[in-house]
């Protein structure tokens, strides 16, 4: 089974997290050793797939609390539930935000208006997505 196993400087490479981070997660309950490689710690395969969870989620915005109540879910656990759908809206509103944002970009890399900020089709690549 060792054999299977990473260690925390093969974990923290493939993952792009730091040693640190990884202790630290490690520490809040989010991610678990399964055992040690002489003095460095060792994880199972599977951790990589957590920790790719646990970005998306920290980058979605979510605390590290609110990342170790989902990873203990259960389908029964309606208040969790709730404050995952009002999550999924808050992320809409930052989804649509940003392609506001990735339009406009996109117009005034081409754009010749003189000014930009006045460019009828930059305004309205501005305010073509409803504001979350």
């Amino acid at each position: 089974m060792t054999d299977t196993l990473l260690d925390i400087g093969e974990v923290a490479r493939r993952s792009g997290l730091a040693p640190s981070a990884l202790r630290f997660y490690e520490r809040k309950g989010l991610i678990q050793a399964e055992g040690r490689n002489g003095l460095r710690r060792a994880y199972r395969p599977e951790t990589l797939e957590r920790l790719a969870l646990i970005t998306c989620a920290r980058d979605a915005g979510f605390t590290l609390g609110e990342i170790a109540e989902f990873l203990r879910a259960r389908p029964s656990d309606t208040r969790l539930r709730e404050r995952m759908a009002a999550k999924e809206r808050e992320v809409d509103a930052r989804v649509a935000q940003l392609t506001r944002l990735r339009d406009s970009l996109r117009h005034a890399a081409v754009c010749e208006h003189d000014p930009l900020v006045e460019c009828p089709e930059f305004r309205l690549a501005l305010g073509r997505v409803p504001r979350g």
